[in-house]
């Protein structure tokens, strides 16, 4: 396969990939949303995210504050791979409203998200790390025991 081909696919599904965590970062409670989260949503959320983390894994003021970190940049991230769209399902029909599907427009769109996401992630992968580095072993394992049983209700309400 040429090289550009990955390349192509391997941004295309890695933007999917952090689109949809992002989007989890964001997820309201009547459901999913495509515009950027307003301040007061995400300060809502934040705390949230860290009473429970912080309960759950018993983090200290240092973890807290790192683990807040981590959430600020996620919402950055998504945010600016959201940009300014407030309904991606009228972009996606643009694409094929015409007889032919819109190629430049689509490229357009993944060089959009793309840049977003390349501008964005060493900060995110700073912050993530710098989290997860500040954990004792044994908080550690308990976020990788949650991360296993993801999806089945452990840290919801």
């Amino acid at each position: 396969m040429k090289t550009w081909i990955k390349r192509s696919l391997i941004g295309v599904f890695s933007a999917a990939v952090l689109v949809g965590g992002l989007a989890a970062c964001g997820q309201r409670h009547h459901g999913w949303s495509s515009a950027p989260v307003s301040a007061e949503d995400a300060a809502k959320w934040r705390e949230r995210i860290l009473e429970r983390a912080g309960k759950e894994l018993q983090l200290d003021d240092a973890q807290k504050q790192k683990l807040g970190v981590v959430f600020d940049r996620l919402r950055e991230q998504r945010n600016a791979t959201v940009g300014s769209t407030s309904n991606p399902r009228t972009e996606l029909r643009a694409l094929v409203s015409g007889e032919k599907f819109d190629k430049a427009r689509a490229q357009a769109l993944v060089d959009q998200k793309t840049h977003a996401i390349r501008s964005g992630s060493p900060q995110t992968i700073d912050a993530l790390a710098d989290f997860y580095d500040s954990l004792k072993p044994d908080q550690q394992a308990k976020l990788r025991e949650w991360m296993d049983q993801r999806g089945h209700g452990r840290w919801r309400s």
